[in-house]
This record gives C-alpha cells, sequence and structure tokens, in this order.
C-alpha cells in the first residue's frame, strides 16, 4: 500500500470534537515520550478535557494523505492560544510530532497565532531546557519573559519531621467544607500572583476531577477553624493513587500504583500557600515537610516542584530541604512591531 501526502493543512478552530480532541491527546503523547517533557502545561490540559474560557483558539496541522483504501489525514502540528488576558496578552504553547520537526510547521503555526490574537502580543511557553519551542521562540524575535526552574528531590533520604507554629494543626481537605475557604485562602497566599492568586471555585472543582487528585495528600494548616496554610500534592507519571481499607481513617492506608501508562511515578509539591498573617514563623517549611513525607509514605521515590527562577527566598527553602534545579521552562514575549 503506497500513498502521497500533500502539503500540511492549518486549520483554526474553537472547539474541539470528539476526533481531535484524541488526535490531539495522542499527538502529544507521541511528543510527550520522545521528549521526556510534556509540552503543553496542566492548564491547557484541562481547557482540552473540561473546556474552558471563551476565548481558546485550537491551530491544527494535518497531513492528508491519499492511500488505496481511501483518503486519511494525521495530525501533526498543535498550538494552543489563550486570547483572554488583555493585560499580559495573549499566550500559546504548541506541540510538533517529532517526525514532522524541521518543515517549518512549527514557525508557521506561531505567525498565524500572532495574527489570531487581538492586537499582536503574544507570550510563549517552551517546557524543559531541550524544548523545540525554545529555537523556534528566539528565531522570531521572541524575547524572555519569565523562568521557572523545576527542582527534585529523593524522598528515600532523610525527611525531618515538621515542626508547626504554636497554635495551628495540619488536617486533610473535606472536599465540599473546604472548598470556599481554600479559594479565599488561595488568593490572600497569591495576591502578587497573575496566574494562581486568580483562581476560582471552578478551577479548584476542575482539579478535583482529575485522576490524580486525591484529599489525603491535600494538607491544611488551621488556627482554630480558620484555614492558614495548605501544602496541596500532586501525584502524576501514570499512576493512581488509593486507599487500602474501606474507607480513609485508620486502618486505611493510601498506595501508589502504576495505571499502564509506564511512566514512572512521581511525586510534586503542587501548590504551596500561606496565609499573609502567618509569615515568617515557619509554616511553609512544616508544611513542606508534612507533603513530602506524605508523598514518601505512599510509596514514592522522589518528588518535584516548579519555582519563579528570581524567587530567591523559595529557592533558598527549597535547597535546605534537598531539592536541586532538574529542568528550566520558560515564557517568552513578543511586543507587536
Amino acid at each position: 500500500m503506497t500513498g502521497t501526502e500533500p502539503g500540511p493543512r492549518l486549520e483554526v478552530v474553537r472547539r474541539l470534537d470528539a476526533d481531535e480532541l484524541q488526535a490531539v491527546a495522542m499527538m502529544i503523547e507521541d511528543v510527550t515520550e520522545h521528549d521526556g517533557v510534556r509540552p503543553i502545561s496542566e492548564h491547557a490540559t484541562l481547557h482540552l478535557r473540561h473546556g474552558g474560557d471563551v476565548g481558546i483558539r485550537h491551530l491544527l496541522v494535518w497531513v492528508d494523505t491519499d492511500h488505496t483504501g481511501g483518503p486519511t489525514h494525521r495530525l501533526v502540528a498543535y498550538l494552543h492560544l489563550d486570547v483572554t488576558d488583555t493585560v499580559e496578552g495573549s499566550s500559546a504553547e504548541l506541540a510538533v510530532h517529532p517526525a514532522d520537526r524541521g518543515r517549518g510547521i512549527g514557525r508557521a503555526l506561531v505567525t498565524r497565532a500572532i495574527a489570531e490574537t487581538p492586537d499582536g502580543r503574544l507570550r510563549l511557553w517552551a517546557h524543559g531546557e531541550q524544548s523545540p519551542a525554545r529555537a523556534l521562540a528566539e528565531s522570531l524575535g521572541f524575547t524572555r519573559m519569565r523562568t521557572l526552574w523545576q527542582m527534585r528531590r529523593s524522598l528515600y533520604g532523610r525527611i525531618p519531621a515538621p515542626v508547626l507554629p504554636d497554635g495551628i494543626t495540619i488536617r486533610t481537605f473535606a472536599p465540599g467544607k473546604d472548598d470556599d475557604a481554600w479559594v479565599a485562602l488561595n488568593a490572600a497566599a497569591f495576591a502578587d500572583h497573575a496566574e494562581q492568586g486568580t483562581w476560582t471555585i471552578e478551577d479548584l472543582h476542575r482539579r478535583m476531577l482529575e485522576p490524580w487528585f486525591d484529599p489525603t495528600g491535600f494538607l491544611l494548616a488551621v488556627r482554630g477553624d480558620a484555614l492558614v496554610g495548605f501544602h496541596w500534592t500532586k501525584v502524576h507519571g501514570g499512576v493512581a493513587v488509593h486507599q487500602h481499607g474501606t474507607d480513609v481513617g485508620e486502618g486505611a492506608r493510601p498506595h501508589v500504583h502504576d495505571d499502564g501508562h509506564g511512566h514512572e511515578p512521581l511525586g510534586e509539591v503542587y501548590v504551596l500557600g500561606v496565609s499573609p498573617s502567618e509569615a515568617g514563623r515557619g509554616l511553609g517549611r512544616a508544611l513542606t515537610l508534612a507533603g513530602l513525607r506524605h508523598l514518601r509514605a505512599v510509596g514514592l521515590p522522589a518528588a518535584m516542584l516548579y519555582v519563579e527562577a528570581d524567587n530567591e527566598p523559595a529557592i533558598a527553602l527549597y535547597s535546605s530541604l534537598g531539592f536541586t534545579r532538574w529542568d528550566t521552562d520558560v515564557m517568552f514575549r513578543l511586543a507587536p512591531a
């Protein structure tokens, strides 16, 4: 069976149908397997799975193939374009299938994305030191805007017991009870963070629907009845966490099991926040240690986290707890001519 492939065909759609969603998911997995890092962030992935902001554009590049059995087409590249931020400008993330790189497809995608923005401003993420998006952004005149470090540490080493400030205890998140209070605390803890600090109750609930969500790994620091801090841990890398026993509580222990994807399980310091009223009392360190001990207890070998490269106090804290730099994500920005 032979066939020919005409030139790539670029489409821009506002909403993906079921077949398009499946094609995007499969292509992203191929890229992740090849590059060793996921090209699309959690934020964009959640939009794909659950829907999201009205101002999302999906840019897809197809190659049509005429086989003797009839015409077929395959997805070779995808770009997620969010045009909803009128302050910072539109943002994009893209993935090009490894077999189709070097053909100018990525450049064509980004060029079209710029044309789709309301004002010509575009921010472009490059995930990982070896991301092809990094060289592409620089070649198109983008400049570095933001850098995130990924840091990691082994969980086999010593993890000291957390020392909590007087009057504070730690308990687990109660879905349906703590939702609103947590959203309010998150906003206060990240008042200066344009992304994390603007999470809504819907943003929380989208994540609670994800297969990795486990309330036993969502630790809350409380003073009396008030939430004053939290450490939301995450398990990812193709694993599922569940309880052995009839319910969460005494005699029920969480365990991590591979779900068949073949990825090594990895824990994450997903979100760590402290109320401004408790700043400087060591609560952040105590919550970090408590979360790491939880991740070790469920059988994970290592933990990771993301931190802004210019957040020296946070990097100092994590370094003192055994974390070292592992990889780097960079956001690039293009200003209109």
